[in-house]
């Protein structure tokens, strides 16, 4: 089953890694039988499903998460494996999502208007005044 993370990009089932564990929580019996943990492991480093560009994006962009180039995301959520097996799946969809798109638009810097400016000096102007109005009158 392949991860179709956008329209554009589709990891092939070959490139994912799959270990299972034992899960803490709750369970009761069943926790002590069965490998509900999962772990999904992927290779950004040799992936044949990413351009040398998207390649570069990620490993900038998630460089913390990766080791080794590889990223593994885990799901012990639910009791279930297969249920596991898909929250990983999504989880490791929205990584590559997230990490692939665009950045936000650059802020163009502007000037304040010269109203703005205008009335941010009367007021500092106004401020002034009353302070100087709290003020002990002089000696003289």
């Amino acid at each position: 089953m392949d991860l179709e993370v956008t329209p554009a990009l589709t990891i092939p089932s070959s490139e994912l890694g799959w270990r299972f564990s034992r899960s803490s929580g709750p369970g009761g019996q069943h926790v002590n039988t069965s490998d509900s943990r999962v772990e999904l492991s992927w290779n950004v480093g040799d992936s044949a499903a990413l351009s040398d560009d998207q390649r570069l994006l990620l490993v900038t962009r998630l460089g913390r998460r990766l080791v080794a180039g590889v990223i593994t995301v885990t799901a012990s959520e639910r009791r279930s494996q297969l249920r596991n097996r898909e929250i990983a799946l999504a989880k490791l969809a929205e990584l590559v999502a997230e990490g692939l798109a665009p950045g936000p638009a650059r802020r163009r810097a502007t000037k304040p208007t010269r109203g703005s400016n205008r009335r941010r000096l009367v007021a500092k102007e106004q401020r002034a005044a009353t302070k100087r109005q709290r003020q002990r009158p002089s000696a003289e």
